[in-house]
């Protein structure tokens, strides 16, 4: 696809949230967009500027910024004031590439965000969460994702444990095996139907439906304490626990409000008990997606 050329004009801010993908079985389809936002503003400049706030405040504020690098692409030139405002962790599986790219583009003037997300992010279920927002299904196909909205109990809860710790997506992908056995193949489909009901309706989800065999036990070499951190979770009362993205966050779902701040705390304290610097959050999803605001 090419470049996307936007219009000029006053300043325009967009918002969009976070997400967590995979989950579990899910894996390249499910995204859930959830209420860590990231917002990025546009204006016409005489040469680039880019700030930044929050999360990421630590990148280079220049013209190999994602949001300035996508605010160039969208404006078709560089005479622009880009400001970054952002509540998602970097390089933590919480989708914090996608959104700003989303953000960015739709700041910029551009008329399909998620085609241009999903381009310069790769992974069409977490452009297609913080676009649309709530829990979607996108594959890509033929290179572009084909979204659909799925049913979300509102009675589910979320916590992620979030390590200080970074892990690039592209060190997680290059572990992944380049087959799968066909049992697990068939393993993961039939966890993933169990899945998208269990998130419809939370009086049936089940620990089973959370179950992976395509890429976290794989990925647990990058993070040898996942597997413990996991099991901790569900027993402190998460129903499903598993990476979210390609980590090292991890996601836990609740069957309700009254069980995350338990899960949370046990979360925490396992984090303690392991030595590793980080925090537990509590999350609801966010359902609106992103926001343009002229």
């Amino acid at each position: 696809m090419g470049t996307e050329r936007g219009l000029s004009g006053g300043t325009v801010r967009a918002r969009a949230p976070g997400s967590t993908s995979n989950i579990g079985p899910g894996f390249d389809v499910l995204g859930l967009a959830l209420d860590l936002h990231v917002e990025v503003e546009v204006v016409d400049a005489p040469r680039l500027v880019v700030r930044t706030e929050g999360e990421g405040a630590d990148l280079p504020q220049d013209a190999s910024h994602l949001a300035a690098r996508v605010a160039i692409e969208v404006r078709g030139h560089d005479r622009l004031a880009v400001t970054v405002r952002s509540r998602i962790p970097v390089g933590r599986g919480l989708g914090s590439s996608a959104a700003l790219a989303a953000a960015a583009a739709a700041a910029a003037g551009a008329a399909d965000p998620l085609a241009v997300a999903t381009r310069h992010d790769g992974h069409g279920e977490n452009a297609a969460a913080s676009v649309v927002g709530g829990l979607v299904a996108a594959p890509l196909v033929s290179g572009s994702p084909v979204v659909r909205r799925l049913p979300l109990d509102a009675r589910l809860a979320f916590v992620v444990l979030v390590p200080d710790r970074h892990l690039a997506t592209k060190d997680a992908r290059g572990v992944l095996p380049t087959s799968v056995p066909f049992d697990d193949a068939v393993a993961n489909l039939g966890r993933l139907v169990l899945l998208v009901s269990g998130l419809a309706d939370a009086s049936t989800l089940e620990r089973v439906a959370g179950e992976d065999r395509l890429h976290q036990r794989a990925r647990s070499a990058l993070f040898p304490e996942a597997p413990e951190l996991l099991d901790r979770l569900e027993r402190a009362g998460a129903v499903v626990a598993c990476w979210s993205g390609a980590g090292p966050s991890l996601l836990a779902i609740c069957r309700s409000g009254a069980d995350a701040p338990a899960v949370r705390d046990a979360g925490e304290r396992a984090l303690a008990d392991l030595g590793i610097a980080g925090r537990a959050i509590e999350l609801r999803p966010d359902l609106t997606g992103l926001v343009v605001e002229p």
